[in-house]
């Protein structure tokens, strides 16, 4: 599995939707990428964000967001 082919599955993974073989070659490519890895954690990260946002509406947004996670959330919509 590529990055690219990584990115492509990323929400079916994270809901537990990808057959046995393709989580397993997901997993294993997660094992040996540290740059998905973190792609990744950051996904999860705006995920996180996106449910909170306006889940109480006296919860204060951070004040800035880290340009990584910017930058990963460009990366997905491409």
């Amino acid at each position: 599995m590529t990055c690219k082919e990584l990115a492509s599955f990323i929400l079916e993974y994270l809901e537990n939707e990808l057959d046995g073989t393709t989580r397993a070659t997901f997993d294993q490519h997660l094992s040996i990428c540290p740059n998905c890895v973190r792609y990744l954690a950051h996904y999860r990260a705006t995920i996180a964000l996106e449910q909170n946002a306006f889940r109480e509406p006296s919860t204060a947004l951070p004040a800035v967001i880290p340009e990584s996670w910017v930058r990963a959330l460009l990366a997905a919509c491409r």
